[in-house]
């Protein structure tokens, strides 16, 4: 039997019909992965306080220096995807990674859970931006069904994040922690296993880019790479262990990261290219705060639901963090198609708003949101309980402003990038929110009350004192991205 002959870029990219079928392997992929991620960080900020005996405050501190670190090694992953491995070895290295830090954390979560937990940030790190990647490489430049492909991969996205955030909290807290993080540890089994069946369908998508090198020279570099990722598992345990090291962190891949992006741009001639990577590092540096305020799910929002609300939501009972950890994904898939439908509609009456004016949208609908979480305190008891329901229609909110932003976001990197650097500009996506993740831990420990015995009324004040200035933050960003959609606008010369 002959061997078959590998797909070309040009027969990928020439498919018929809406979508082409390595979008559906790549979304099953990103599908498992990401029931593994949001299962681990639905329950992260919980499994610190009850089982580690944490503060609020160190909970929140921790939480956003292990979410910080998990986006910022997306950054060097990208780099190394787009220097040395390529996204195919990247997204393999990156899976075993978090297969093997969600197993060791299984085995005992007491005692192995700050080492499970940095193999699982540099396995994210190789994994995340380098699918993304991959997604934007299956269609031309300016194909218009590229929104629509990146639409139905962040519905992938939201499939896993609802069965992994219900299913490792469901768990956690009825069984047994390990049973929760071995969950997550299965399911990467299976994302992998998916993704070593299908990437020869991916043709040159992905291959390494020093291919044409030498054997024993790749070899070489690839190993170097391997190596380096797997020296700064200690580094990482240090510094989540103690958070000051992880403000030092901070301060140094920010400027550093800025100082790179700035180096490549400016050896880049192409004067247009330049400015449209100028509109999307203003739009990345809008979407810190974004992140810094939605990303509350994982901290501040799952404490103040694990003690501050009643389980019962319309007619059934369930656990407050159940909702926390799902709806937002549930709500996505739901409503993503229906917006999707609005934006075509608004389309074809030349009414759409532009993708700067969607990144306001976000803004505003999040300053909704907060609004509503703030308003909790007028449905709470003389316990300092409050509705479940009130909670999860904040939740509505907050997914209209996601959709305005993020799933356009990632389409948005891909467009305004250079292929050569995709996945760095992939990566800086990424490490804002990873600065999202940390001054959402920040922001959280603020709203957190200093006394370990407060009353759940002093805690339920405290916290939506926070989300009420959250919301007056989001409404602020909000107004000014609209009116400095023009000028942006005309950096991206004619990007839609």
């Amino acid at each position: 039997m002959s061997e078959q002959k590998e797909l070309t870029l040009e027969e990928i990219q020439n498919f018929e019909g809406k979508y082409p079928k390595q979008l559906w392997y790549l979304f099953l992929v990103e599908m498992w992965e990401r029931f593994c991620f949001y299962g681990m960080r639905g329950v992260l900020a919980i499994f610190m306080v009850d089982q580690l005996f944490l503060s609020d405050k160190e909970a929140n501190l921790k939480y956003g220096a292990i979410q910080a670190f998990v986006y910022a090694f997306t950054f060097v992953g990208g780099i190394f995807a787009d220097k040395v491995l390529g996204f195919k070895r990247s997204l393999t290295f990156g899976a075993i990674l978090m297969i093997l830090g969600n197993a060791l954390i299984a085995v005992s979560p007491h005692d192995f859970f700050y080492f499970g937990i940095a193999l699982t940030i540099i396995g994210t790190g190789f994994f995340k931006p380098n699918i993304s990647s991959m997604v934007g490489e299956l269609y031309k430049e300016g194909d218009p069904r590229r929104d629509a492909g990146f639409g139905i991969f962040y519905s992938g996205i939201n499939v896993g994040a609802l069965l992994g955030g219900a299913l490792c909290v469901w768990l956690g807290k009825e069984y047994n922690w390990s049973y929760a993080f071995l969950a997550a540890a299965i399911v990467m089994v299976i994302g992998l296993l998916v993704f070593l069946i299908t990437k020869k369908y991916l043709g040159p998508i992905g291959n390494s880019p020093i291919a044409f090198l030498p054997k024993k020279t790749k070899l070489g570099r690839e190993l170097l790479v391997y190596i380096g990722a797997l020296i700064s598992i200690p580094l990482i345990f240090i510094m989540i262990h103690n958070t000051r090291y992880t403000d030092i962190f901070m301060f140094i891949i920010g400027p550093l990261a800025l100082f790179y992006f700035l180096y490549q741009t400016f050896s880049i001639k192409d004067r247009i290219i330049r400015q449209q990577l100028f509109a999307a590092m203003a739009l990345i540096l809008f979407s810190i705060l974004f992140f810094a305020i939605f990303e509350q799910a994982g901290g501040s929002l799952a404490l103040f639901a694990n003690n501050n609300l009643h389980s019962d939501l319309l007619f059934f009972s369930i656990d407050p963090n159940v909702v926390n950890n799902g709806a937002n994904s549930l709500f996505v898939i739901i409503l993503s198609p229906l917006l999707g439908l609005l934006w075509l509609a608004m389309a074809r009456k030349k009414v759409e708003p532009n993708m700067v004016i969607k990144f306001g949208l976000g803004f505003l609908f999040l300053g909704l949101a907060y609004y509503i979480f703030f308003s909790t305190r007028f449905f709470a008891d003389e316990s300092g309980k409050s509705s479940l329901g009130v909670f999860t229609l904040a939740y509505l909110a907050v997914t209209i402003g996601e959709l305005c932003l993020s799933p356009i976001g990632l389409s948005m990197i891909t467009k305004l990038s250079p292929r050569h650097l995709g996945g760095m500009m992939m990566g800086l996506w990424f490490l804002a929110s990873a600065y999202g993740q940390y001054l959402a831990g920040i922001l959280g420990a603020g709203m957190s009350t200093p006394d370990n015995n407060a009353s759940l009324w002093d805690k339920l004040l405290a916290y939506t004192d926070g989300y009420y200035q959250l919301a007056i933050y989001s409404v602020i960003a909000g107004v000014i991205l609209i009116l400095l959609s023009p000028m942006i606008k005309k950096l991206m010369h004619g990007v839609k």
